[in-house]
């Protein structure tokens, strides 16, 4: 079976850089894709995308060396389960708070003995390889989402689960479990972002990887300083966003002030 670069760089101690697709597209996802990212998730949640996109993104991104992933949109076992058969490497589940949830998690991620995901990989075989099925259970990668105030108080009992990689952090859920605005890069002084580092360090006991997304590159620069695997920055349509803002403001300054010349 093909082997997951993500899953491999992080057991070896290097830090993995994702980027995360929102928009319904191929074309942008080629674009992300050769842009040099370690693995590309494709946002089933909060992203415009359902299944009938995420797999051409899917085989798009697999036309790289990028390991594509996705967060699904609950923690829902069919869902789990053909997004795996669609050739996804690894699984982000949000809303993930207690011992039960996570185990529910896992095991649709898992073939049996282990958990109870169905046979039947059309086009996992073809991107993994023949032997995926004798592999799929360790080469897949399992990210719970720690978001929700429950969450919060079974740290150890969540991460503790067999066959858990890694929890991923939604800074902006977050925050709102615990009563502060949503955001991304939680300043120091909140409540927040002592919860990520108290997170952080339960995942560093229990010997799991940690993830977390970000708004800029200087925050998941720090974030990993701190001791994170897994960072995202921002997404496919913030950077177009900022991209093409950045572009008009530089323009229509630059036009404003000629314009202020000649008066």
């Amino acid at each position: 079976m093909r082997k997951n670069k993500a899953k491999q760089m992080m057991a070896e101690g290097k830090p993995v850089v994702n980027g995360w697709l929102q928009i319904p597209s191929t074309v942008s996802a080629e674009v992300m894709a050769h842009q040099g990212w370690d693995s590309l998730t494709v946002d089933m949640q909060h992203g415009l995308v359902d299944y009938t996109n995420a797999l051409p993104m899917l085989q798009t991104i697999s036309s790289t060396d990028v390991t594509p992933l996705a967060r699904v949109n609950w923690n829902e076992p069919g869902q789990i389960m053909k997004i795996l058969d669609a050739g996804c490497y690894g699984i982000i589940c949000p809303m993930v708070s207690n011992k039960q949830e996570a185990e529910r998690f896992i095991q649709a991620c898992m073939y049996p003995p282990k958990g109870y995901r169905s046979f039947g990989p059309v086009r996992g075989l073809i991107y993994g390889g023949a032997d995926y099925a004798d592999h799929a259970n360790d080469e897949i990668l399992k990210l719970a989402m720690i978001e929700t105030k429950e969450s919060l108080e079974k740290l150890d009992e969540i991460m503790s689960v067999d066959g858990l990689d890694g929890i991923y952090i939604g800074p902006a859920d977050l925050s709102l479990a615990i009563g502060e605005k949503p955001g991304f890069d939680r300043p120091e002084s909140t409540k927040a972002y002592s919860e990520i580092l108290r997170i952080l360090e339960h995942a560093k006991k229990n010997k799991i990887f940690a993830g977390i997304h970000n708004a800029t590159t200087d925050y998941a620069k720090k974030m990993i300083d701190k001791g994170f695997n897994f960072v995202t920055i921002a997404a496919d349509q913030r950077v177009l966003s900022a991209g093409a803002k950045a572009i008009v403001e530089s323009m229509k300054g630059s036009i404003n002030k000629k314009e202020s010349d000649t008066y």
